[in-house]
């Protein structure tokens, strides 16, 4: 190839040429392996890109990425709906929680000094705002006699408590 363009019968300038052409052959070489693996990159994306979409299309039943995106949108205001509606049962049952009765206090006791042991005792039942009822149980030898206590906010408006039954109160609190 070397000898079409130089037609001269120097041995320096033949040398020149055809070492220019091998280092032409080497490169071209080289830029073909480049861009081979070039081509082998781009396609293993193009693959990954490609089935990942049919992968998307095969999962929603839709022909296009238009309905995909709107299925999506639509499934995705649904769930907002949904969720708000749960939100919403979860604070009306933590209100209605708070009416029910959670505390309970327990003490045992001896109102008579005569009867031994302390079998008599009083319950204390209360909700969050320490609202309630006091059950007060005394053993006497005749039976047992039950009194029970409306309590509001901690305390009785209309009878005075007991020491035991403000000590009940207090380990419901």
């Amino acid at each position: 190839m070397g000898k079409l363009y130089v037609r001269s019968t120097n041995f320096i300038i033949l040398t020149y040429i055809c070492k220019a052409d091998k280092m032409m052959r080497i490169m071209v070489v080289y830029g073909l392996i480049g861009v081979t693996l070039w081509l082998i990159v781009v396609s293993f994306f193009l693959y990954k890109i490609t089935a990942h979409y049919s992968h998307l299309v095969a999962k929603t039943k839709k022909r296009n990425l238009g309905e995909i995106l709107e299925f999506l949108i639509g499934k995705e205001e649904k769930l907002t709906k949904e969720m708000q509606i749960v939100q919403k049962e979860i604070h009306e049952a933590q209100e209605e929680g708070k009416s029910h009765y959670q505390k309970i206090g327990f003490v045992r006791f001896n109102p008579f000094d005569r009867v031994g042991g302390e079998q008599s005792f009083v319950i204390a039942i209360l909700n969050r705002k320490n609202s309630g009822i006091v059950i007060n149980f005394l053993h006497t030898r005749e039976g047992i006699r039950t009194y029970a206590r409306q309590v509001t906010q901690g305390g009785s408006a209309e009878y005075e408590l007991s020491e035991e039954e403000k000590e009940a109160i207090q380990k419901a609190q």
